[in-house]
């Protein structure tokens, strides 16, 4: 069982859907706001020949385009979600990739099993964040966390008006804070990338506008961290595990 008291919800989503509301058969924001995001991943985690390891994959949207454009020498993709994973495996297009079933905080592999870990999208659905930043840094070295940006006053009141938001558990956090467990599981964050502006399930004019805004947002640095729909922290490990 995962500790992730939100894993039904999205049991319910892909078993309806055949995969995430946001990616199976997505409205024009939730196109242009994760295009946006694996454009920033692909570009800032170094993955090219490369084992990695995915935690919490979800139906494996994500994971495969970032799979495909980096080229990662093998990934491997985990989610306690049974129903997002079988989906993941139907839709996979490269045998670069394996999805499994598992807990991101208990995961069945041995220190050090990849090269790179990703945290991608994952911890504002959980109750214990740093659990999975231990567990991520335990598994790898070096850690690519995708997080939306909890600087961004208009998605905290999202995240308390939307049926979805509220639905799924979900909770934006600060990169100072972040910054802070990661600090805590033992390692320290290297690069920071602000990115994005497009809200998901927006109308398609918002979509639109938004998306024309997007550059000037991701330009100006003020703006840029309070402003932009998500982050990128790169993060690698500095102190030694106990034996």
């Amino acid at each position: 069982m995962s500790r992730n008291p939100n894993v039904e919800v999205f049991e319910r989503d892909a078993a309806a859907r055949d995969g995430y509301v946001y990616t199976s058969g997505a409205s024009l924001s939730s196109r242009l706001a994760t295009q946006r995001s694996c454009d920033v991943i692909v570009d800032v985690a170094n993955l090219h020949g490369r084992s990695a390891i995915d935690l919490g994959c979800g139906d494996g949207y994500y994971t495969l385009q970032i799979c495909e454009r980096a080229r990662p020498r093998l990934m491997l993709a985990v989610d306690a979600a049974r129903t997002a994973v079988a989906a993941a495996r139907r839709n996979r297009t490269t045998q670069r990739v394996e999805f499994a079933v598992a807990d991101v905080h208990r995961l069945p592999f041995r220190d050090d099993a990849f090269d790179v870990a990703l945290v991608q999208s994952i911890l504002h659905h959980d109750d214990d964040p740093l659990d999975v930043i231990r567990e991520a840094f335990r598994l790898a070295p070096e850690i690519v966390i995708h997080e939306p940006n909890g600087n961004n006053l208009g998605l905290k009141v999202i995240e308390r008006v939307s049926t979805y938001h509220r639905e799924h558990g979900e909770k934006s956090y600060r990169p100072r804070l972040m910054a802070r467990w990661v600090r805590e599981a033992g390692g320290e964050p290297v690069s920071l990338r602000f990115a994005g502006f497009v809200p998901m399930f927006c109308p398609d004019w918002i979509a639109r506008t938004t998306k024309r805004l997007e550059p000037i947002i991701e330009t100006l640095p003020l703006l840029r961290s309070q402003a932009s729909a998500i982050y990128v922290m790169v993060a690698r490990r500095v102190k030694a595990r106990p034996r």
